[in-house]
């Protein structure tokens, strides 16, 4: 297998880059910091080093933390200080996050201190890096962080695995992270002066989640237009509410992408043409208000964007070292305030997707609407064909909407009151992921029912590209003819959702979709 390099530099990461990192297997990616930012780096620590020999207290370099802040610590004892500082930090529980978001974080965080605004030895990154490339993945819990002063809790989890004294998986097994480092020819990292802070206060954790679900997110709302041009035209439903006209009297960004999307994927549809001239006027909202819905949902993702496209190079802990002006700063880049709001909002959005797709399968159940065969199985009553899949469906769409209680309107104050409030960013992001798998799982469940409408409608076919679609979807799950086990038919499309194999088949049939 080729090595793909990549360079950091604290300026230049990408959604695109994070995600093939997070995806990566053993030694396919080999990371490195840019010359200039390694000097950068290096001077910052030089400039820690004089704080140090010159005794004053400084904030995280000879003081406590947090409430503890007034504590002046003699310079013997700074090593420990920060040792003490991952140990005591170490509070993480739950289940740990998925290899992929581990090594989101890892990547976020070393791309952050390769800034040069945190003082951090050098080496340590190098090993963080080295994690990356040999794929030793610490284990980090998920619950924990309250989304301000860093995400502490779990970042400490990473930088216990960096000291050789955490717990990492690698080569497929649970072992000591000092195993691990002895097994790659590394030793752990040695902590000295504000080492052990830099590396845990920041929003790493937070940005990762976020920066995942924007790209899962992505392909989400392109797949909810497929699956709602796949059930138009499986009920005999009308695309004259999709006319480009009506979107240029409300032209939402949005909601211009969404119609694009949407007339480009039933271009050549011989249902769509077979009834223009039938007794229907109008269709039920989820169906007829599909470029209105689409596209806010759209609106989410584009914001989610804007917020994490900034917060990706950003610097995020405390203090900063500016060693141009000979100033060590305290301030607030730790707090997730804007990723946390956004996140829920991108929940909120993603719902919507889930909601209105919920709507769309149970008009395919109902004959009263759909004019097909109850619950879309030939000899309904025998057999009960799709009826328990759109109770799954609606179970998963009811979930969705106690997920996006947003967690950022919440606040606990912590440490003796000086961290008095706080984000909630991590809770945001694990409750966002929450609601990206149901979508999937709703999608997977409309486009199950979808390709089985449509072959009630033969000989007619759909567009090229949507017949593409049902082609795919063939190769996987045989058509219903009687009762069977759904189970691993909704887990069959939702791999392919997640692999990019359907939207690609699509855009082999129709050309380039937004």
């Amino acid at each position: 297998m080729n090595t793909t390099e990549v360079i950091i530099d604290g300026l230049n990461l990408s959604f695109e880059t994070i995600m093939k990192v997070a995806k990566g297997r053993d030694k396919e990616f080999k990371i490195s910091i840019v010359p200039s930012a390694l000097q950068k780096m290096k001077a910052s620590r030089e400039f820690v080093h004089k704080i140090v020999e010159k005794g004053d207290p400084v904030y995280g370099i000879n003081t406590g933390f947090g409430a503890l802040a007034n504590q002046h610590i003699p310079k013997k004892d700074l090593s420990e200080l920060q040792y003490n500082l991952i140990r005591s930090h170490c509070t993480g529980v739950g289940e740990p996050y998925s290899r992929q978001i581990t090594r989101a974080i890892l990547l976020l965080r070393a791309n952050c201190l390769s800034s040069g605004f945190s003082g951090v030895n050098p080496e340590i990154v190098q090993l963080l890096l080295d994690f990356l490339y040999y794929g030793i993945t610490p284990v980090v819990p998920e619950r924990g962080s309250v989304g301000a002063s860093g995400d502490l809790a779990p970042l400490s989890h990473i930088a216990l695995a960096l000291i050789g004294e955490g717990e990492v998986i690698f080569d497929g097994k649970r072992v000591s992270s000092a195993f691990a480092i002895h097994e790659i020819g590394q030793k752990p990292s040695v902590l000295g002066p504000k080492d052990g802070l830099a590396l845990i206060n920041g929003t790493a954790v937070m940005t990762a989640l976020g920066a995942l679900a924007i790209q899962d997110a992505r392909k989400l709302m392109t797949i909810a237009d497929i699956t709602s041009c796949l059930t138009l035209d499986a009920v005999k439903g009308t695309a004259r509410a999709y006319h480009p006209q009506i979107t240029a009297l409300k032209p939402h960004p949005g909601q211009i992408d969404c119609v694009f999307n949407l007339n480009t994927l039933l271009h050549g549809s011989e249902l769509k043409d077979s009834h223009d001239n039938c007794g229907k006027v109008q269709d039920p909202y989820s169906l007829r208000c599909v470029p209105q819905v689409h596209g806010a949902c759209r609106q989410t993702l584009k914001h989610a964007i804007d917020v994490f496209g900034i917060e990706l190079n950003s610097v995020t802990d405390n203090p900063l070292i500016f060693v141009e002006s000979g100033e060590v700063v305290s301030g607030g880049n730790f707090h997730g305030e804007a990723l946390a709001l956004s996140m829920d909002y991108l929940a909120m959005g993603l719902a919507e997707l889930c909601n209105i797709s919920e709507r769309r399968i149970e008009k395919m159940m109902n004959p009263t609407f759909s004019e097909l065969p109850a619950f879309l199985v030939k000899q309904p009553g025998l057999n009960s064909g799709l009826m328990i899949a759109h109770v799954t469906a609606a179970a998963l769409t009811s979930e969705n909407k106690m997920y996006c209680h947003p967690a950022s309107v919440d606040s606990i104050p912590t440490s003796t009151d000086k961290e008095d409030h706080v984000s909630m960013g991590v809770t945001a992001g694990i409750k966002l992921h929450r609601v990206l798998e149901n979508v999937k799982f709703c999608f997977a469940i409309e486009l199950l029912c979808n390709t089985q409408a449509l072959e009630f409608q033969r000989p007619l076919k759909s567009s090229p590209a949507l017949e593409a679609v049902y082609t795919l979807i063939r190769k996987h799950v045989p058509s219903i003819e009687k009762d069977r086990v759904l189970h691993h038919d909704i887990n069959n499309i939702v791999k392919l959702i997640e692999t990019d194999e359907l939207i690609d088949c699509v855009r082999q049939n129709s050309g380039a979709l937004l």
